[in-house]
């Protein structure tokens, strides 16, 4: 089966650093590829995949994130080329939904955000649009705001367990905080239970939006210093570290979680999670 698989620009497949939705599609392209599909990856030129890889940008533009031109410019690229597939499975957003949704080649497109509120309504209204698109939620729970929608099947994110030793004893003296700097994430409510407990803490998260580098500035940088460590944007061998040293992944979510990768990463390190009943 010939395959066109569409992944966001905005950062390489597989991620240098943070990039969950990337880290899975580079395992969906893998596995598809060693099932003996026909395998086209439309990504960042900087990607490294064994399918066929499409770019448009040599390199990702991360720093152009939520940028329109490098979204759009993206997507003619990879949906111009559709009738070269059986299927075409995309992976953006609504952009890429709206596109694929108006293709007459099999599509379908996987929500990796949250559906309550605002993004909810628009995929209701993208899809009206969009008489062939059909939907993979990434877990059940978060259909929940939207059942109606054109669902066809749930996959939940995946891990290549090799490469997260699992660690069987207990682990060290701190918490760790992993994921992007903004309040839904929770990297302040984090930081407010290690003062409180007078556990150390280490957050590595990603920060480089305008929005994200507020956040910081506002809630976290005054506190950092005594047991409160900013270690920045890690790649993965240096989270797995992170999170096999750790006593637990502190991710004390204010949000409808989709999923979450770094807490199923943390429990194949045998780490424990403490969390928030979301999502």
């Amino acid at each position: 089966m010939k395959v066109g698989l569409v992944c966001p620009v905005w950062f390489p497949v597989p991620p240098e650093a943070y990039g969950g939705t990337e880290r899975v599609v580079a395992l969906l392209a893998e596995g598809l590829v060693d099932a003996g599909h026909d395998v086209t990856l439309f990504a960042s030129g900087d990607s490294q995949t064994r399918a066929r890889l499409e770019s448009v940008f040599h390199t990702a533009p991360s720093e152009w994130i939520g940028h329109t031109y490098w979204e759009i410019q993206h997507a003619l690229h990879a949906f111009r080329k559709a009738d070269e597939f059986d299927v075409v499975h995309d992976h953006t957003g609504m952009l890429g939904l709206a596109f694929g949704g108006l293709i007459d080649v099999p599509f379908c497109h996987t929500v990796h955000g949250p559906l309550d509120g605002q993004p909810g309504r628009l995929y209701e209204q993208v899809v009206e649009l969009a008489p062939n698109a059909k939907l993979i939620s990434i877990s059940m729970n978060q259909r929940k705001p939207k059942p109606a929608l054109p669902w066809i099947a749930n996959c939940p994110n995946a891990l290549d367990l090799s490469m997260y030793p699992f660690r069987r004893k207990a682990g060290g003296d701190y918490l760790v905080f992993l994921g992007r700097m903004s309040p839904d994430k929770g990297a302040h409510r984090a930081l407010a239970v290690a003062l409180e407990t007078g556990i150390p803490l280490k957050i590595a998260a990603k920060c480089r939006e305008p929005l994200e580098i507020r956040y910081f500035d506002e809630f976290i940088r005054p506190h950092l210093g005594g047991g409160i460590e900013y270690v920045g944007e890690v790649g993965h061998a240096d989270k797995v570290e992170l999170l096999m040293g750790a006593r637990a992944l502190i991710s004390p979510i204010d949000w409808e979680e989709p999923f979450g990768l770094m807490m199923i990463e943390a429990m194949a390190c045998g780490t424990p999670v403490i969390s928030t009943r979301r999502g």
